[in-house]
């Protein structure tokens, strides 16, 4: 798929910390309970820490417990959804429609949300940019 921003391994190597790289352009996934964002409660915009394309609001972010910051739907347009077979289990990948990158998975296992859906996100993958 071609995206908006498309940039080489060496220039992502070059934007990113290695730790970053390995989530978002490796697909790798940070421990659990170790995200900078887990439980934040602050108000404001996640965006895609690669390439700055806003994908979620806080009002849409809840504690599932999970280990991983959870929200229940993204801003509009802005995830693309991947089949993921990957480690014996069938999930959907979630991944940044602006730079293709990985930002976790989407599971629609309720949580009694809005939408019934547990986007499950690395912080590694978003950097919130707090509401004044």
């Amino acid at each position: 798929m071609g995206y908006q921003v498309n940039k080489s391994d060496e220039e992502w190597r070059e934007q990113l910390t290695p730790e970053e790289f390995q989530v978002l352009r490796q697909a790798g996934t940070e421990r659990a309970f170790t995200g900078e964002y887990n439980d934040t409660d602050t108000a404001g915009t996640y965006s895609c820490r690669a390439c700055s394309a806003e994908l979620f609001v806080s009002e849409t972010k809840f504690h599932s417990g999970c280990g991983w910051p959870s929200f229940y739907q993204p801003i509009t347009d802005t995830i693309e959804y991947i089949e993921d077979n990957s480690a014996g289990m069938k999930r959907v990948e979630v991944r940044c429609a602006s730079c293709g990158s990985h930002l976790g998975h989407v599971f629609p296992d309720g949580y009694g949300t809005p939408t019934g859906d547990r986007y499950c996100i690395n912080s590694l993958s978003i950097k919130l940019h707090a509401q004044d």
